[in-house]
Formats: structure tokens, sequence, C-alpha cells
């Protein structure tokens, strides 16, 4: 038989089926196990490695084709978010009837904005590489704190209000905005 994984035997006590960053189908399986039953176990599981895989390839094609975000672009991105966050700050602080502290632009990592307990708002500058309608989102999100510190159902009552689709565009965040934060990487290397 022709395998289409590749095989991991250790002193554990059960199988499981990983897909890797490189589209391998990696099985771990206990060394007593006869190969016949592994194969059967990865037959049973064939539908969901095969969504999987494709679910991998996918978001590596997606992660292809953003560029790497280098230290000139980044502070032409600091530079465009000084410049543009401001206004729309002040359009939706407007529309909610909210005041707001200190604004602040930063390159990071793992968040797209924050908001204080005085009301000092930070954003990402890599917002400024997502979509318009995206940006606009994290800026209520984070305006919405100054109404509620937290994520209660009031809060997001308060977000639907501005951005009544608003879990469509934080699951495009959560899905599609670990690649910026991914090509910042890439360009810091």
């Amino acid at each position: 038989m022709n395998r289409d994984y590749e095989l991991i035997r250790s002193k554990r006590r059960t199988v499981s089926v990983e897909i890797t960053k490189d589209l391998t189908v990696l099985v771990r399986a206990p060394k007593w196990m006869p190969l016949y039953e592994i194969d059967r176990f990865v037959e049973k599981n064939r539908k969901w490695i095969d969504n999987h895989l494709t679910k991998a390839a996918n978001k590596r094609a997606k992660r292809e084709k953003i560029d790497p975000i280098n230290k000139n672009e980044l502070d032409r991105l600091k530079l465009e978010a000084k410049y543009v966050i401001p206004g729309r700050v002040a359009h939706y602080a407007d529309m909610l009837g909210v005041s707001y502290g200190r604004i602040t632009i930063r390159s990071q990592k793992t968040l797209w904005g924050s908001c204080s307990a005085k009301g000092n708002l930070s954003f990402n500058c890599l917002l400024m590489a997502v979509p318009e309608h995206i940006r606009d989102y994290v800026i209520v999100h984070e305006l919405c704190h100054r109404l509620h510190m937290d994520h209660s159902p009031a809060f997001w009552g308060c977000v639907s209000k501005i951005i009544p689709d608003y879990k469509a565009r934080r699951k495009w965040l959560r899905n599609e905005g670990a690649l910026y934060m991914e090509a910042l990487d890439k360009g810091q290397e």
C-alpha cells in the first residue's frame, strides 16, 4: 500500500493526525500498533484529513500573496496611520458619544488595538495594510471600551450599533489578520 502520510512511532497510547505547515500528513502512533490498524485509522479520518489539508493549502497560498513588511514599509504604514486613524477615531467617537485620550500608533505582533482605563487608545500600524472596513471595526471596538471595559453582551451591543456585521469582520481579522502579523515577522528577518 502506498501511504500518503509520515508515520512517527513512540511510547504513546493513542493515534493522532496532524497537518504540518508544509502540508505533510503526520501520524503519531504507539510502537506496538500494527500498520494495518494505523492505515485503517487514517482511512476512517480521511474526510477530516482532506478538509484540513485544503484549509492549510489555502492559508499557505494566502500567506504567499502577502509581501513581507520590511522596515521602510513599516515606517510608511506608521506615517500613514498617524494621518488616517485619528480622523476615523474622531468620526466614530462622535457617533458613539465618547471621549478618548491620547492616540498611539505602534507596530505590534499580536494586538490590533487597545484602550486603557484612562481612555488612551493604541492602534497597530498594520491596520493600514488591511481593508478599510476591518480597520473601522478595530477602531469602533476600542472606542466601545470607553463605555464597557469588557467583552460583555452590552459591549458587543455597542459595537453592533455601529458595525452590524462585526462578527464577520472579527472572523476576518482572526483568520486573515494573522497573515499580516506573519508578514511583519518575515520582513524583519
